[in-house]
């Protein structure tokens, strides 16, 4: 390891290793990947299932197979990598930021840094923290940690099973358990539509007969030792369970998919300002933060449904992370590349700026920033809608004097499945205000 890095990426799972690819074909020589666990790869080592790859390698993959792609891209480019490793805290400076590391190999290591890429991805809500009355028996897992153990630690976790939430690694894991002799009698959702992509719904639920009950959810667990029984109920337009619609289940086992939160405490300690409404880093047009040479990329700037959209976005990440820290470390070229991009101050961030505010139809936007000056040609934003739509519908972008400045239409959306649409630079300069409202309306 080096004492100073241009680059230091903090994880390693698809969107650290598409980051880190990024930049050192962007020209960034001195890199280095910190990751907690003991290979590269993250989250993607355990979904053995096909379905990956889609969209990038216009292939079908594992989740395996995409991450050794990514992994195998990295082969001699010279890129430093710390496994088994944590960051425990960013520093952030005008000149460098510090990074506060500790590893098995290393031991504790004070190391700085030009540029850091946040990519630490995200980790499953637990029964804690969505209150479950009843006895705290064992059996009850969130459904990545059940994934784990089945594929990776080849423990089964369960044979009579209940999945509390529509996300879709609990479809995933309801599949799953049902083809390792498991039985599945039901997967339970709070809300009134399925927050897992319709494709897992069809292939995870509805071709192996295991039914789903929206505006449900499981309101007691039984049990001493074990998980013996728990009660289901429907509950209300305000979530509030009805009395007289008790379903009992007798199982031994209940998964948890109740949603994924992004892994931002480092980010909170080192001032990096949060979006309430994503629970990951408010970013601009280029995924850098509120802190100049910060990125962020991936599950930790807002829940993905897609890998292929992590890989994508972390590759934007890095190429900003590079250009950031050239500009800086070549100051007649700079001079000329800010004087095209950000006029005469050489700063991007004394470029004009405007903000993207989802109304009542949208539950948030990325980025939520945009410095039209800053934007090549085109920026990518992506969105989720807060209920499903099956009519065709419009999402439109007004400014602050209430002009459409771009509209799309889709036949459908679902709040399950992410949206994205590309704004051309030629559209960002007509931007009048401070603002552009997004929302979803009817067809005009």
């Amino acid at each position: 390891m080096r004492d100073h890095y241009q680059l230091i990426v903090i994880g390693g799972g698809p969107a650290g290793l598409g980051a880190a690819f990024s930049a050192r074909r962007g020209g960034l020589d001195h890199i280095l990947i910190v990751e907690r666990d003991v290979e590269l790869g993250g989250i993607l080592n355990q979904c053995i299932h096909n379905g990956f790859g889609l969209h990038y390698f216009g292939e079908e993959l594992t989740g395996p197979e995409y991450a050794g792609r990514l992994i195998d891209r990295l082969a001699g480019l010279g890129i430093d990598i710390l496994c088994d490793a944590m960051a425990l805290e960013i520093m952030p400076g005008e000149q460098e930021h510090s990074l506060r590391l500790v590893s098995a190999d290393a031991g504790y290591r004070l190391v700085t840094c030009e540029a850091v890429v946040l990519a630490m991805g995200c980790r499953e809500r637990t029964r804690g923290a969505i209150q479950i009355p009843g006895t705290r028996a064992a059996g009850i897992f969130t459904a990545g940690t059940a994934q784990r153990y089945v594929n990776i630690e080849g423990c089964m976790v369960g044979r009579r099973v209940i999945i509390l939430g529509s996300g879709d690694i609990g479809l995933i894991m309801a599949r799953r358990m049902t083809l390792e002799g498991a039985e599945v009698l039901a997967c339970v959702e709070l809300l009134p539509y399925s927050g897992g992509l319709t494709r897992n719904i069809v292939q995870c639920l509805q071709d192996f007969n295991i039914p789903l009950f929206l505006s449900h959810t499981i309101t007691k667990i039984e049990g001493k030792d074990r998980v013996k029984r728990v009660t289901v109920q429907q509950v209300d337009e305000n979530f509030r369970p009805i009395d007289g619609t008790e379903m009992y289940y007798d199982v031994d086992t209940v998964l948890l998919s109740v949603g994924l939160i992004p892994e931002n405490e480092l980010s909170r300690a080192a001032g990096v300002e949060i979006d309430p409404k994503t629970s990951g880093p408010v970013v601009y047009e280029n995924r850098e933060t509120s802190i100049p040479g910060i990125f962020a990329c991936g599950n930790v700037l807002h829940v993905h449904d897609l890998v292929d959209f992590v890989t994508e976005e972390s590759e934007s990440a890095g190429e900003a992370a590079a250009a950031y820290v050239l500009r800086r470390s070549d100051t007649d070229k700079v001079r000329g590349r800010d004087e095209d991009h950000t006029g005469k101050s050489g700063d991007p961030r004394q470029a004009s700026c405007f903000s993207l505010v989802p109304d009542q139809t949208i539950a948030y936007t990325v980025p939520q920033r945009i410095r039209p000056a800053c934007v090549d040609n085109v920026v990518r934003v992506y969105f989720r809608v807060k209920a499903p739509y099956k009519t065709p519908k419009q999402i439109v972008f007004r400014d602050g004097e209430r002009r459409i400045v771009a509209s799309f239409r889709r036949p459908y959306m679902a709040p399950g499945e992410m949206e994205h649409v590309v704004l051309k630079r030629a559209l960002l300069d007509g931007v009048r205000g401070d603002h552009l409202t997004v929302s979803v309306e009817e067809i005009s």
